[in-house]
């Protein structure tokens, strides 16, 4: 399967939200089952110039999606972006989240400039820990009772990477 990414467009919406709707990957997000298209329209139409959502697919077929968006409104924190990352429940393990994170990583370091990526994963999700861990992600915490899930009370880790190489002058 040859996996291509690009930048997400607003005509995307309807995708995404059968694809955050998908009962194998909602419960890993923070969003909320049954998402509303225009919800999701809204949001690819108003998101901030901060924000870089990148889509995976091949051919036709969308596999999942990733962005990179800003950590705090602070300039003190302008050095840092929050990473999240959703791949469709069929293509989970199937090699979508590495060419994500690869894309994400290269837009970050190479043109970015983000010099600290953070995210938040289910202590549980480990396929997707290993992942993050291959691309430089350590744990730096974990929350406990983070979020609720399927009416439970779910833990989550704080993960980050720094980045060790600098631009060169």
């Amino acid at each position: 399967m040859e996996i291509s990414i690009r930048r997400v467009e607003p005509g995307d919406f309807e995708v995404i939200a059968r694809h955050i709707g998908d009962p194998l990957v909602f419960p890993g997000t923070l969003q909320l089952p049954y998402p509303s298209a225009e919800m999701w329209r809204k949001r690819l139409a108003e998101a901030p110039d901060s924000d870089y959502v990148l889509v995976a697919h091949s051919g036709d077929t969308f596999l999942g999606f990733g962005g990179l968006h800003a950590a705090a409104k602070s300039p003190r924190r302008s050095h840092a972006m929050h990473l999240g990352i959703t791949i469709g429940g069929e293509w989970q393990g199937k090699g979508v989240g590495t060419a994500l994170m690869k894309a994400l990583l290269e837009l970050a370091d190479n043109w970015l400039n983000v010099f600290r990526l953070e995210l938040t994963v289910f202590t549980d999700n480990q396929r997707a820990i290993a992942l993050y861990r291959r691309f430089g992600f350590d744990i730096e915490g974990t929350h406990r009772a983070y979020a609720l899930r399927e009416g439970r009370y779910a833990d989550t880790h704080s993960m980050a990477r720094l980045r060790v190489k600098t631009p060169a002058v």
